[in-house]
């Protein structure tokens, strides 16, 4: 399923929301120029979870943000932006263009910290916004519980665009990365076998933007404003 766009108009532009996509796509850029030295890039950038444990230091720290904004290949970014094109501009909205870029990286930071506690040992850097992502997400199933989203299904080859409620969708993602996470941990898989996808991470991120949602939101009413606002195109 590839998500198009959801049935919820933002009423303010997402200027925060935007640099962080265009931020992303610098750093993937500048990734993209350096070739075969992106993989050192990489390895220093990345979140180690044994290396973050045994040498917890203000670099270390740091790799917890810059991960945030690294990633591995066309498919890991386009997958990660266009989720957070979708969603993060209605959550900006809602929180205001202060309120939304701390809760961002207060998602991703939990995330990373739930990747290290999950994968104590593991020696394989973790990078990517998909953690903060999943806190995006999070608060926009509980900002707009009654919204939809439009996606791409290919059902027996042939493309089919339907409206996909957006607690099914975000439902069933969710309680996906939640099942392989817990899978691993049964199975006392190592991060490696996971084929490089941060389950608990995603977990983690989703977990804490659900706790956090409320807080910001008492921070900010919105005023007059509709769940049921549906704007398919």
């Amino acid at each position: 399923m590839i998500p198009l766009k959801d049935t919820v108009r933002a009423r303010s532009f997402p200027w925060v929301n935007t640099a962080l996509i265009l931020a992303n796509a610098a750093v993937f850029g500048v990734e993209l120029s350096r070739g075969s030295g992106a993989v050192a890039t990489i390895e220093r950038l990345g979140v180690v979870p044994a290396r973050f444990l045994d040498h917890t230091d203000l670099g270390q720290v740091a790799t917890l943000f810059a991960a945030l904004f690294i990633h591995a290949g066309w498919v890991h970014i386009i997958g990660n932006m266009l989720a957070l094109y979708i969603f993060g501009d209605n959550v900006e909205d809602r929180l205001g263009h202060a309120g939304y870029a701390l809760f961002y990286l207060l998602c991703g930071v939990a995330a990373n910290f739930s990747h290290i506690a999950a994968n104590t040992g593991s020696t394989l850097p973790t990078i990517g916004a998909s953690g903060a992502i999943s806190g995006v997400m999070a608060a926009y199933l509980l900002l707009f519980p009654r919204s939809h989203v439009i996606t791409l299904v290919p059902i027996f080859f042939f493309p089919w665009i339907i409206e996909i409620p957006a607690l099914v969708y975000i439902g069933f993602w969710f309680l996906s990365q939640l099942w392989n996470g817990v899978a691993t941990v049964v199975a006392n898989l190592p991060a490696e076998a996971s084929g490089g996808v941060a389950f608990w991470a995603h977990v983690g991120g989703f977990v804490t933007g659900a706790v956090l949602v409320p807080v910001f939101i008492r921070l900010r009413p919105y005023g007059d404003f509709h769940l049921d606002e549906h704007w398919p195109w």
